[in-house]
């Protein structure tokens, strides 16, 4: 397939070329890949599902005599594409289809799907990006969409297979990377955290990463991420913590959902993320029985399905705590005060040890 094309001149790595055809042409040679994982859980693709009733609403419009579409749909390729220079900015760009599809749509793949429903000649521009590898396509597709309305989520998952980002989501692609080992490996998380490629997850994954973020900014996984196997070290001390809470409240816990136990609710899962570096800092817990242990002060004192929590003097139903900072705050400095509470006195009922004289001395 042969196109006339303009050539933008914009970054000296990239081509960018501009040319019109028809959505029919464009799904010849451009894909739209949706986002899932196999069963090693690797990430595959980047497309959001479809989204059914703003498709409908394209292409109700462009079904329309006058209607326009002047966005152009992005197509990303690495290999089999083939550009010459015509002069004048002008190129000419040929897209190999030997070995079937070769390009993916970056940005655009709604309207593209309205497209190929509407019954009628329409062109639509389409801007080509040529990329080295795959790789840098992914990079692409999370640098253009962030700035748009897709699912923050979505964009984040994708984030631990890019690289050379910026500082701010180059902080949230580890905590990505590790909320995603927590749901897809062998962890106390496995499958419980909601992700676009785990829809069936009751924890929201936006939550989880946060617990993460603030650990590895200032708690104890910013160490920990250091040493040698520090990712590994860091999914299995979040697993082991949660495998205490579920063995300390595993009534609240199994079988439940956000909606019937604040435990598995955004407010819970963020208290008691705090908890965990409580525990992990002062007493330095990290098997699953050193967290439990440190948890059972906590047992008789919350009131994760049924009752009232009374938060600094302020009585509140257990359903009232809701995903606000304002509730989260509360829960975290009750939960905290117990736990310092009764990490005191573990350390005032401690027996102290005999001294011993070193080797050789009277």
């Amino acid at each position: 397939m042969t196109y006339l094309a303009v050539c933008a001149q914009q970054s000296s790595e990239h081509r960018v070329l501009s040319f019109a055809t028809t959505a029919a042409d464009v799904l010849q040679f451009a894909a739209i890949e949706r986002i899932g994982r196999d069963a090693q859980g690797e990430l595959s693709g980047f497309q959001r599902p479809q989204v059914a009733a703003h498709i409908r609403e394209i292409r109700d419009y462009l079904e329309q005599p006058n209607s326009v579409l002047p966005n152009p749909i992005v197509v990303a390729f690495t290999d089999r594409v083939e550009v010459e220079d015509l002069g004048n900015g002008t190129m000419r760009l040929s897209i190999d289809m030997s070995s079937g599809v070769p390009g993916l749509v970056v940005d655009g793949q709604q309207r593209l799907s309205a497209l190929a429903e509407v019954d009628r000649e329409f062109q639509i521009f389409v801007s080509a990006l040529i990329c080295r590898d795959e790789a840098e396509l992914r990079r692409q597709f999370v640098l253009i969409n962030n700035t748009k309305p897709l699912p923050k989520s979505l964009i984040y998952e994708l984030l631990p297979t890019v690289d050379n980002l910026p500082p701010r989501l180059g902080r949230r692609s580890v905590a990505s990377d590790l909320t995603a080992r927590l749901n897809f490996e062998n962890t106390a998380l496995r499958g419980y955290i909601k992700q676009h490629t785990c829809p069936e997850g009751i924890i929201a994954d936006t939550v989880m990463q946060r617990i993460i973020m603030e650990s590895l900014t200032n708690g104890v996984m910013r160490e920990l991420i250091r040493t040698p196997k520090g990712v590994e070290r860091c999914v299995r001390l979040v697993s082991n913590f949660f495998e205490a809470v579920k063995k300390v409240w595993p009534e609240a816990w199994h079988g439940q959902k956000p909606a019937t136990s604040r435990l598995l609710h955004g407010a819970g899962i963020q208290a008691l993320g705090d908890v965990m570096e409580v525990l992990a800092q002062r007493s330095e817990a990290r098997s699953v029985e050193e967290f439990r242990e440190g948890l059972e002060c906590l047992r008789d004192k919350t009131a994760w399905t049924s009752g009232e929590w009374e938060l600094s003097g302020e009585v509140r139903r257990w359903n009232s705590l809701q995903n606000v900072n304002r509730d989260i705050a509360l829960l975290k400095h009750y939960l905290i005060g117990i736990v310092k509470a009764d990490q005191r006195k573990r350390r005032k009922a401690a027996p102290v040890p005999l001294f011993e004289p070193e080797a050789g001395t009277a």
